[in-house]
């Protein structure tokens, strides 16, 4: 099936996004012709701060539908434009079947999801735990799953203070996961476990996480 095409709305704020992110912040992308023009598909990223999506978004000719904690879809200000934006808000304790519906009917709609499987902003270098749900959906979705590394956005910083300072960013997409075949337990761990593989090592050696100097 083929979405509908983006709303006037939706359109310009990504138009804003994309000269936002392009004019006020430094991107160096790679790899993003792994994402594919139609078709359902996954994204999944690291995590350090509340700019990625933006960011992830900026180069990417296709609107990402978002999952996100609702706590930040619930804030007064925003709220209304990640309404707009179609944002999934997803409950903390990870028993939300509404947003796993909502994530089904994007894929079912040919559109693209995007997920932060650690699930909160990474304090460290160090990739936070997975959570298994981005597997789950890209297997009920029968969807590809396309692993983003992002890497130069301050981490643990303010909202207020990443958006309003420039940033250097490397972004890079790593070749796309085929979906799990099944919805076992161990496949699902085992599905997790390649998608942090790959944003693990999407980057040159000398500048993965626990690389060696």
């Amino acid at each position: 099936m083929s979405p509908p095409p983006p709303s006037c709305t939706i359109r310009a704020l990504h138009a804003v996004d994309r000269l936002y992110s392009r004019c006020f912040h430094q991107i160096d992308v790679s790899g993003q012709q792994h994402v594919p023009r139609t078709g359902p598909a996954v994204i999944v990223s690291n995590h350090i701060s509340s700019l990625d999506p933006v960011l992830i978004q900026s180069t990417l000719a296709r609107p990402v539908v978002w999952m996100m904690a609702r706590e930040y879809y619930d804030l007064p200000l925003l709220g209304p434009i990640f309404r707009i934006l179609e944002v999934i808000p997803v409950a903390r304790d990870g028993k939300d079947a509404s947003a796993l519906r909502a994530a089904l009917r994007t894929l079912d709609n040919g559109r693209v999801l995007g997920i932060f499987p650690e699930g909160k902003i990474a304090k460290t270098r160090a990739l936070n735990p997975f959570e298994t749900g981005a597997a789950l959906i890209a297997s009920r979705g029968n969807a590809r799953v396309h692993p983003v590394r992002i890497e130069g956005t301050p981490r643990g910083g303010t909202m207020a203070g990443v958006f309003t300072r420039p940033q250097s960013v490397r972004l890079h997409f790593a070749p796309p996961l085929a979906p799990p075949c099944d919805r076992s337990p161990a496949t699902l761990a085992a599905a997790t476990q390649a998608m942090r593989d790959a944003i693990q090592s999407a980057l040159p050696a000398e500048t993965r996480i626990g690389a060696r100097k």
